[in-house]
Formats: C-alpha cells, sequence, structure tokens
C-alpha cells in the first residue's frame, strides 16, 4: 500500500487545528468573525509547535522537488525528440534539411497601414 505524501497529511494536520477549536468557539456561542481569529491564532501556535516534524519533512520533500539533478523528462518531450531524430535520420548525410523560416513579425507595409486607416474613417 502505497503511504500518504506528507504534504497531504501536514495539510489535514492543519486544518483540524483550525476546524476542531473553530467548531469549540461556535459552540459556545462566540461571535464568528472572533471565534475565527481566535481559531486561526490557536490553530498557528498549535501547529508552530506540534507540527514541526512534519513541516520539516515537507519543507525537504519540496526542497528535493526543486533542485533536482536532473529535469524532469515529459512524455511529450520526449516523443517530439524522438520525431526529430527521425526527421534527422530520414535525411540523407551531407545534405541539410529544408530549415523553416521564422514568421514575419516585420511591421506592416505602409499601404496596408493606409488601407486600414482609411477603412476606420467615416
Amino acid at each position: 500500500m502505497k503511504s500518504v505524501p506528507s504534504w497531504v497529511s501536514y495539510s489535514v494536520y492543519r486544518v483540524l487545528l483550525f476546524a476542531v477549536p473553530l467548531a469549540i468557539l461556535l459552540v459556545l456561542g462566540i461571535k464568528e468573525w472572533i471565534a475565527a481569529v481566535i481559531a486561526a491564532l490557536v490553530g498557528m501556535s498549535l501547529s508552530f509547535i506540534f507540527l514541526r516534524k512534519p513541516r520539516e519533512k515537507v519543507a525537504r520533500d519540496l526542497y528535493a522537488a526543486r533542485h533536482r539533478e536532473e529535469p524532469p523528462v515529459h512524455e511529450d518531450a520526449a516523443l517530439e525528440d524522438a520525431a526529430l531524430d527521425r526527421e534527422e535520420q530520414k535525411t540523407a548525410p551531407g545534405t541539410s534539411a529544408p530549415v523553416a523560416s521564422a514568421p514575419d513579425t516585420s511591421a506592416p507595409d505602409e499601404p496596408h497601414t493606409a488601407a486600414r486607416q482609411d477603412s476606420k474613417q467615416p
């Protein structure tokens, strides 16, 4: 059986440390917004005190995910690379494959600009 990721259990603990005091304060008849503020403060304090190890484990996991030795290879990228490799193998050695030209991103010609401006005028 696969274990639960550390960020899931940490999140559940944090929600419980907020929800339980909130429920208790609401049952005692305290106004909702005051109960929410107090429950948030109690939840933050209790999680800071009692959830040190799960918090550090989540931080280590996040650090490891962001600082991998090799970037993860996505399936799409691998398929695209394989298709490009096949295309390169099809071209004969010594001849170059036709190079696709980049789209023209230059400014439009003057006559086209003037035509557009004329069409906007009444």
